[in-house]
């Protein structure tokens, strides 16, 4: 494994003289990743838990043919030692009666699940997928440095790399002839597919499960679900009835066939597994033993994962497969033994000791103090079966001149057929080494490890094939829509295709359209908001500084006015503050990581310059230091005070809405009108609805003088996107009647209240309602309809009453429509939740009591 920059096939690559400026293409690798909403874990920022960007160094490991295809057929006959040595231990366990493998190994770990023993999945094979991380050694030679049977990670994340590589890097790879990741997830299909229970008579439905948004992991999930057409659930979007497993559909129970699961087998049952779990599925065990259902990998496979077993796993691969082992990892002994005890105690300032459940981590044993060998020493003494020692692998380190590296490359395998296809290349893993060496087992992309692509090279060039880093069907931004003509639900007639979102999904996307349209309307109102106090904030007794005073009475929250002064500011970037661009922005971006699988790839680059923009300016003078509103200063600093409530706001408003624009332009030109865009669109015009109605009363109810209130009607016409139609159309200037009439009863603007709510009944009328008939579902928004049909708006802006005094007459008709509108309104938001989006209340797990007082 060598980095691209020592590769004399692809020299264009190197700086200068012509070639690649790689200061430039890592930036634009790292631009593309952040506007791909390509993440990995988490971080505390602002109080709320944020997902840290990807790391990606664009320069890439390169393997030649005839070395991959060595390493190909040794990880091919690992997986098929490992798939032996898993159906042993779960059935005969022929080789723990005759001590090839100690029975302490499989028997005493974590990974051994006893609920599931006996079982088998359909196929040939019970180890579906597997990763391999696998490094050099000082020798050169390839070396094991851990099995990932549980749940392997990482195979979403080696095709957004190729991705990203293939475009920042299109001259070189185009020129260069590098095998292809495709055939790899094209294999994963077929092996869910192959597994599926008997019986089963339609195509069978697969789901990925997944512990949620805030999973470490939770792009890859999404990723490699788009990529594979599977619907990514939760625990709480699936449950087991009548010995069958289910996911909850808006119109319906629809049948799950296969489990491509993500989450570790302890967390998949609270019944028969972990008490309390809230990430699976109760009676999850019993359906997998009731053959309706088959999980990837099966429940118990990371009984594979314990570093235990390298230590026997040459001696089984000469028992099992009559054959040497290809590809061994570093000399390891089980503590258990006690050879292996004594060969650990003597050596533990040498080796790298690893709990054999993964708890804790690896531990480097020369880094550490006498004191702290000696409590190490002491913990192994007492449960020896727990620890394994292994010698150091420390990698080849990094190209000539450069500082030294500890690199891991993760191979992925999937059973195919008769035996297993290994995608051709991986996910490699480097860490630079500027304390001290770092063991490749304990490189990891949460302690800082930088991914790089891997190309394999290939003889045969195909330009054709070059040009694509893979398959078009395979595109994440296509193959969710594919996957829902899959489905089957119960009760329905075969081959009829379900809506194929949870509740779960649904809510989300009917949160990501009112989340992005209150985003969009507070940024309009604040742009006007803005503009009107950079022009009339210096003498606020104008006509139109008074206009800006009622604007800012009427759409500036109390708490966030001083001494007439609105902070804008806050209302813009304090997270904190409700409904602030910044806090909706933040709720757009949580709705949509959640469904991310249902979203076309081109929504995350407008989302992630919409939230650079806002940090960028956020970050230039913090929300959280307030300007000396209510100081004393003379009549030249008070001017100063007052520009500087703007200073900057404008520009990132206006990133802002180009950010939000091309949002809503993918969601209205690229995503199909099925169930999940009917949620989404739904939640848009009733978020707009509830604005329009909100800000023509606290605008329009009050009375103003004439030439103040003309000026408030243009405002509220900029703020709703109907000025330049509302001047066409009336030169003789504004009015309220007229103004009501284009924001209320106009259903050719897309801006009206009209609009909004023949679109609403048009989304609601698309998606099923089974628990209630349409027309009593529909009823409010009926109801609505037929009030803005009912106006008449000139009678609504001459209705003037006094119900404060003299000096506070109001527009009483109007304040009584607009509530009655507003009510309604509220309660359509409540319908709507009440019906489509079930909450589930939290389970909880009764420990049994016999014998107790």
């Amino acid at each position: 494994m060598t980095d691209l920059l020592s590769s004399p096939d692809v020299s264009l690559l190197r700086d200068g003289d012509g070639g690649l400026d790689l200061a430039d293409v890592r930036s634009r690798a790292e631009q593309m990743l952040a506007e791909r909403g390509v993440t990995y874990g988490t971080d505390a920022d602002d109080d709320q838990l944020r997902a840290q960007p990807w790391r990606l160094d664009p320069a890439p490991v390169v393997v030649d043919e005839p070395e991959w295809a060595r390493l190909d057929a040794a990880l091919t006959q690992r997986a098929v030692l490992l798939d032996a040595v898993l159906r042993d231990v779960y059935g005969p366990r022929r080789l723990l009666t005759d001590l090839m493998l100690p029975p302490t190994v499989v028997l005493g770990h974590p990974g051994f699940v006893r609920a599931v023993d006996g079982l088998r999945l359909p196929g040939r094979r019970e180890l579906v997928l597997t990763a391999t991380d696998v490094c050099r050694d000082r020798d050169g030679r390839w070396t094991v440095v851990a099995d990932r049977t549980q749940a392997p990670s990482g195979a979403g994340y080696a095709m957004e790399d190729r991705r990203v590589v293939a475009q920042v890097l299109s001259g070189v790879y185009r020129q260069t002839s590098i095998q292809r990741l495709g055939p790899f997830f094209h294999a994963l299909r077929h092996a869910l597919h192959d597994v599926a229970p008997p019986g089963v008579e339609d195509e069978p439905r697969a789901v990925l499960l997944s512990p949620g948004a805030w999973s470490e992991t939770a792009f890859d999930q999404a990723y490699l679900a788009s990529m594979l057409g599977l619907p990514l659930v939760e625990g709480s979007d699936l449950l087991v009835r009548e010995g069958r497993l289910w996911m909850r559909g808006i119109d319906g129970l629809e049948a799950v066939d296969v489990v491509l699961r993500r989450v570790d087998a302890d967390w998949c049952d609270p019944l028969d597994l972990r008490v309390g779990s809230r990430l699976g599925v109760p009676g999850f065990v019993r359906a997998v033993r009731a053959g309706a259902v088959s999980v990837v990998n099966p429940l118990g496979a990371s009984v594979l994962e314990s570093p235990a077993l390298h230590a026997y796993l040459p001696r089984l691969a000469r028992e099992v497969l009559a054959d040497d082992l290809l590809l061994g990892s570093a000399p390891t002994w089980w503590c258990g033994d006690q050879e292996g005890l004594r060969a650990v105690r003597g050596r533990l300032d040498e080796l790298v000791l690893l709990p054999t459940d993964h708890t804790g981590g690896a531990v480097a044993g020369w880094t550490l103090s006498a004191e702290q060998r000696s409590e190490l020493a002491a913990r192994i003494e007492a449960e020896p079966w727990r620890w394994v020692g292994q010698e150091p692998v420390v990698g080849d380190g990094g190209p000539s001149g450069a500082a030294p590296q500890a690199a891991v490359l993760r191979t992925f395998a999937v059973a195919h057929d008769e035996s297993y296809t290994v995608m051709a290349g991986g996910l490699a893993s480097v860490v630079e080494q500027h304390a001290g060496l770092v063991p490749v087992s304990m490189v990891s992309h949460s302690a800082g490890a930088v991914a790089k692509d891997v190309w394999v090279l290939a003889r045969a060039f195909d330009a054709d094939e070059a040009q694509d880093p893979d398959d078009a069907e395979l595109s994440p931004s296509g193959a969710a829509d594919a996957g829902t003509d899959r489905v089957r639900s119960g009760g329905e007639a075969p081959g009829r295709p379900a809506s194929g979102i949870s509740p779960r999904t649904a809510e989300n996307l009917f949160w990501i359209g009112r989340y992005a349209e209150r985003a969009e309307g507070q940024t309009r109102t604040l742009r006007v908001l803005v503009d009107r106090w950079d022009d009339e904030h210096r003498n606020l007794r104008t006509t139109g500084g008074r206009a800006l005073t009622a604007l800012v009475g009427a759409l500036v929250p109390d708490e966030l006015r001083h001494d007439g002064r609105p902070d804008l500011r806050a209302l813009v970037l304090d997270p904190r503050t409700e409904d602030s661009v910044l806090a909706c922005v933040r709720g757009l971006s949580r709705a949509s990581g959640a469904v991310r699988d249902q979203l076309s790839s081109d929504v995350w680059g407008p989302l992630t310059r919409v939230e650079r923009a806002l940090r960028d300016e956020r970050g230039r003078r913090p929300a959280d230091q307030p300007l000396a509103l209510g100081a004393a200063v003379d009549r030249m600093a008070d001017v100063a005070e007052r520009a500087a409530l703007t200073a900057g706001l404008r520009p990132v408003l206006d990133r802002s809405l180009e950010g939000l624009l091309a949002l809503a332009g993918i969601t209205a030109e690229s995503q199909v009108r099925d169930v999940g865009w009917r949620f989404w669109d739904a939640g848009r015009r009733l978020e707009r609805a509830q604005r329009i109605v909100d800000t023509l009363a606290a605008t329009l109810v009050p009375t103003r003088a004439p030439a103040v209130e003309r000026l408030v009607l243009e405002g509220v016409a900029l703020a709703h996107e109907s000025a330049i139609t509302y001047r066409r159309r009336h030169q003789a200037g504004p009015r309220v009647d007229t103004l009501l009439a284009l924001l209320l009863q106009d259903a050719d603007n897309p801006r009206s209240l009209a609009f909004q709510i023949d679109r609403l009944r048009e989304d609601l009328a698309a998606v099923p309602a089974p628990r209630l008939p349409a027309d009593q579902r529909d009823h409010l928004v009926a109801d609505v309809a037929a009030l803005v049909a009912e106006l008449d708006v000139r009678v609504l802006a001459e209705s003037v009453g006094e119900p404060g005094g003299p000096h506070a007459r109001t527009r009483l008709r109007l304040a009584e429509t607009l509530e009655s509108m507003r009510w309604r309104l509220a309660a359509v938001g409540d319908e709507v939740e009440r019906l489509h989006f079930v909450h589930l209340a939290p389970s909880r797990a009764f420990e049994a009591t016999w014998g107790s007082a």
